[in-house]
């Protein structure tokens, strides 16, 4: 039987974590090896990093802070963003990051997957999707670097990265993240039901329980930010990672 994944979901901004709503209103939590350190203690499943900055001005990947953060890290390290070359994912690889995560250039070179596939492997490669209510209140992918809402389903562009040849697929609910209100169940049933790849499921993490529902819905692994990193209703900032979940 294979065993649910659990993965918190970290953002990097300035060198140091924070924790967005709805991807915005940035509140900084602290020190990204400090919050690794106590994953590793807490024998986190594995741990996903995202850097804000590194896509939204085309700075690239930063890695210094990732080679201090890989030295620290002793459970399986998943990175996203800014990631525009292949020579970059080789440069990741090398530090010991074990997927690497394309949202942006995803969308805007699908010869671009396929080279990093055919180069790394299918099992190195995750494709992400940001996924935002227009002003109808259907479902769209949803730009993080132009912002934009685009008229593109989710589920098509799963069935394009799957075309590509990907590992996985990263769902995340734009208008979920941070709010701990529960993950889109819908959009994680109907999203897994269309693609032959493992799905992970991200934006709105409750609970324990709603982890669990997540799975039950579709997904292979469910990620989370803000149940990992607060406690209680005034969300003061205190690292949990419950055990046998």
């Amino acid at each position: 039987m294979i065993r649910n994944r659990y993965i918190p979901c970290l953002l990097l901004h300035d060198d140091g974590l924070v924790k967005s709503e709805r991807f915005k209103n940035y509140k900084y939590i602290g020190d990204p090896i400090n919050a690794v350190k106590i994953f590793n203690d807490k024998e986190a499943d594995e741990i996903i990093f995202l850097d804000i900055d590194a896509s939204k001005y085309k700075s690239g990947p930063n890695f210094t802070v990732l080679q201090d953060l890989t030295s620290e890290c002793f459970m399986p390290l998943a990175y996203g963003g800014g990631i525009e070359k292949l020579n970059q994912i080789e440069r990741l690889l090398k530090l010991g990051i074990e997927k690497v995560i394309i949202n942006h250039m995803g969308l805007e070179s699908q010869t671009f997957i396929k080279e990093a596939v055919s180069y790394f492997g299918s099992s190195t490669i995750v494709g992400a999707i940001d996924v935002k209510r227009d002003f109808f209140g259907k479902k769209f992918v949803y730009d993080h670097v132009s912002s934009r809402v685009l008229k593109v389903h989710p589920i098509d562009l799963a069935k394009r990265y799957c075309e590509t040849g990907v590992g996985e697929i990263f769902l995340n609910s734009v208008d979920l993240d941070g709010t701990l209100k529960g993950y889109d169940l819908e959009l994680i049933a109907n999203v897994s039901r269309e693609i032959s790849v493992p799905l992970i499921a991200s934006g709105g993490a409750s609970s324990i329980d709603n982890l669990e529902q997540g799975i039950r819905a579709g997904a292979s692994a469910c990620a989370a930010g803000s149940l990992f990193v607060y406690q209680g209703s005034h969300k003061a900032v205190l690292i949990s990672y419950p055990k046998n979940i």
